[in-house]
């Protein structure tokens, strides 16, 4: 379920190594500057000095899915409480360069981790607390738009041939990516009116036009 903060605006953006999400992540920022709208940028794990901590934590010491499951919520909650959170109540447009459904992909379905656990902790980290409530228990914060950037794992891997040094997730192997493509899909199936799923395996420009083809249609853009 998505909750609706003020007048402000969440988009997160998904997809698996490779799939080229955050290349399209400044297009879209420009889009909304031009309309006038104030807007952040931010990441997961990451946006706050503590979640940035915990993401180098994360991305590079040796750990099991757990231990992973663990910090990735510990660092969102840090980053619901002083950036996400406080930015929507502002009415501001909030980009986020992934968010929960990361963890359920890659602690989830690429980690092997319990998915109800997940959902606990979820349930958790993004409930009532998170939002600021007193009243009754509210359901988790979700984005009010999640952009999936689907990508075939050998495509992706083939990207991420040329790139930088790889971090613990982006050295996985091929067999990796393909579950947590699917633990994607998986979320999408459950909250299919959040997602929209972007065909990655195109030319930027394109990949461009369907991301704000699915902003608009949500009536986020004229």
């Amino acid at each position: 379920m998505t909750i609706q903060a003020a007048n402000g605006l969440f988009i997160s953006f998904e997809g698996i190594d490779g799939a080229g999400k955050s290349t399209h992540i400044d297009s879209l920022a420009q889009a909304f500057t031009a309309q006038g709208r104030v807007v952040a940028l931010t990441r997961e794990p990451g946006g706050t000095p503590l979640a940035e901590q915990l993401r180098q934590m994360v991305l590079n010491d040796p750990m099991d899915a757990m231990t992973e499951a663990l910090l990735v919520f510990a660092a969102r909650r840090d980053h619901l409480q002083k950036v996400i959170v406080p930015a929507l109540a502002r009415g501001e447009v909030l980009l986020c360069d992934r968010f929960t459904d990361a963890t359920f992909a890659y602690q989830g379905a690429g980690r092997g981790f319990d998915w109800q656990t997940l959902l606990v902790l979820e349930e958790w980290v993004q409930g009532r607390a998170a939002q600021g409530a007193v009243a009754s228990a509210m359901p988790p914060l979700q984005p009010h738009l999640t952009v999936w950037f689907d990508l075939a794992a050998s495509v992706a891997a083939q990207r991420l041939s040329t790139a930088r040094l790889p971090d613990r997730f982006e050295s996985q192997p091929l067999a990796f990516f393909e579950q947590v493509a699917g633990g994607y899909a998986k979320r999408l199936a459950a909250d299919p009116d959040r997602f929209a799923r972007i065909n990655a395996d195109q030319a930027p420009d394109a990949v461009g036009r369907d991301v704000l083809r699915a902003v608009r249609s949500k009536g986020f853009l004229p």
